[in-house]
This record gives C-alpha cells, sequence and structure tokens, in this order.
C-alpha cells in the first residue's frame, strides 16, 4: 500500500518511522510546508529502512503527488505560540485551519482515507471533509483520550489495563466525555473517581511538553491503528472523531469489519448524554463562526 504522510514534525516524524517499519506499508511519500524538511526526514527514514532492512520506499513529495494514495496522514502544524491555559487544542484553530483547507482543495475528490492528526483535531477534520468531499475521514484524538482514561484506572485499582474496558468520547479537549457509567474492570462496574482521571488526563500532555516539547508517540500509534484498521489490516474497535448526525465530527468508538467502519457508540446516563450534547454544539458553534472567517 502507499500512504502519503504531510507534515514532518513530531507526530510526523514518529508516524514515519512507524509505518517505515510497519512490514505493509510499499511506499511511503513524504511532504511539509518546507521541502527542506521533508528532505530531512525522508532521508532520516531512508536510513532507518537500510539499517533495519525494510522494503518500504521512502520518497518526497508534494500533496498533489498523493491522488493515488490509499491513505494520507494529515499532521501539517502552522507556526503559532500557544499561550493557552484551558481549551489548549484549540488555540491553533486559527493559524491551522486555513492550512488544512488549502491542503483540501489539493484533495478535491480524494477516494482513499484521509486520517486527520492536526488540531483542533475534530473541527480540522470536519474542516477537511467538507472543503474536500473525501468521504472517509477521520480524526484521531479519542484514541489518545481513552488509553490514557484506561492505563489512569488500572494504576488507580491496581489491575492490568487488559483488564479495563472503558471509553473517553466526544471532543477531544476540554470537552471531553469520560463514559464512567459503562466503564468495567475486569467485567464488574466500577466507581470511577471522575475528576481525579480527568486531571491526570488534563495532566499527562502537560508533562509530555514540558519534557520533550511535543506529544508524538501516542498520537503516533493512534495513526498507525487508525490507518490498519480503515485499510481492512485488523478488525477491531477503536476511538475516531467521525461525522454525527448533527454534522459534527467527534470522537465515539468505531467498529471495523474487513475495512468498513461502524460507529458503536456506548450507553451513556443522563449526565454523559448532557455533556455529549455540550460537546457537540461547541463544536458546531466553533465550526460555523470558522467558516464565516475563511
Amino acid at each position: 500500500m502507499r500512504i502519503g504522510l504531510i507534515g514532518a514534525g513530531a507526530v510526523g516524524q514518529s508516524v514515519g518511522a512507524l509505518l517505515a517499519e510497519s512490514g505493509w506499508c510499499s511506499e511511503l511519500l513524504v511532504a511539509s510546508g518546507s521541502q527542506v524538511s521533508a528532505h530531512g526526514l525522508a532521508t532520516d527514514l531512508e536510513d532507518l529502512t537500510q539499517v533495519t532492512g525494510s522494503p518500504v520506499r521512502v520518497t518526497v513529495a508534494v500533496p498533489q503527488d498523493m491522488g493515488t494514495c490509499d491513505a494520507v496522514v494529515l499532521s501539517p502544524r502552522a507556526a503559532f505560540t500557544n499561550s493557552h491555559t484551558t481549551d489548549v487544542r484549540m488555540a491553533g484553530l486559527t493559524a491551522n485551519a486555513p492550512v488544512i483547507a488549502a491542503l483540501a482543495r489539493a484533495f478535491t475528490g480524494y477516494r482513499g482515507v484521509a486520517i486527520m492528526v492536526t488540531n483542533p483535531v475534530d473541527i480540522c477534520a470536519r474542516l477537511f471533509a467538507e472543503r474536500s468531499g473525501c468521504a472517509r475521514v477521520v480524526g484521531v484524538g479519542s484514541a489518545t483520550d481513552t488509553a490514557r482514561y484506561r492505563l489512569a484506572l488500572s494504576r488507580h485499582f491496581r489491575v492490568p489495563v487488559s483488564q479495563v474496558r472503558g471509553h473517553v468520547i466526544g471532543e477531544h479537549g476540554d470537552a471531553a466525555v469520560i463514559c464512567a457509567s459503562t466503564t468495567t474492570v475486569n467485567g464488574a462496574p466500577v466507581k470511577v473517581p471522575v475528576q481525579r482521571v480527568r486531571d491526570e488526563l488534563a495532566a499527562r500532555p502537560r508533562r509530555i511538553t514540558s519534557g520533550i516539547g511535543r506529544t508524538r508517540m501516542g498520537p503516533a500509534g493512534a495513526v498507525l491503528t487508525a490507518l490498519t484498521h480503515s485499510l481492512g489490516l485488523a478488525d477491531g474497535v477503536t476511538e475516531l472523531s467521525v461525522r454525527h448526525g448533527t454534522g459534527v465530527w467527534i470522537g465515539t468508538p468505531v467498529q471495523h469489519t474487513a475495512g468498513t467502519p461502524t460507529p458503536c457508540p456506548p450507553q451513556l446516563d443522563p449526565s454523559e448524554a448532557a455533556q455529549l450534547a455540550a460537546a457537540e454544539e461547541k463544536l458546531h458553534h466553533i465550526y460555523s463562526q470558522l467558516t464565516e472567517e475563511i
């Protein structure tokens, strides 16, 4: 399979390394806003494939070359300084939205799978889908949130992560919905310390950015999972931002069977349902304002 990778930043570099070693990707096309960074990443990935004996071919490209790729990973990031202490992921909207809109024009009518990474991921996924006409656009974000949620609970209850079942859905941001009412540990319902978990979900990315500058490995892993499931290489459930009935893109569990996606949202109690409705309204309002501006 041929995969396009747009963006040579922290996540793009990590995704590139995973794909170069994937064993199923035959060719990786790399593009970036800077040809210097695209060539730099492609050269580094070539070194990786040679050292490890990977058969993946890495080439530098432009987005217009990627129209026949089976999938494209969209992880560009415009230059801006994020000074937000709340709604941190929404801070990049003004800077990143024009970049995503321009990419959408380059992918008009694209028939492959588009994986959105750029934040705010739910807004950017919708923008790319509506401007490009691409029918299969998904965002990653809730997958990372859910992974962090399960890890936090495994440590709280002192059990292996594999025994924890639960989801974080809605916005990849402050309006994320913790589905505590349907969370189980070892198959049994539990009392989730929601505020403690929510604090940990907010603290983890801060710890990462303060230590190494950018989150990269978790989102890159979420991208790889989204690709393998969307392309029919693996079956299972993963949390993705997809189109909801109201037109917004929100995170929800999606079952993939032979590449066919079926959203399977969890049951919500009244409080969680109200939180999800508020998240949808927030995302719809922000998107409406955005489309007027650009």
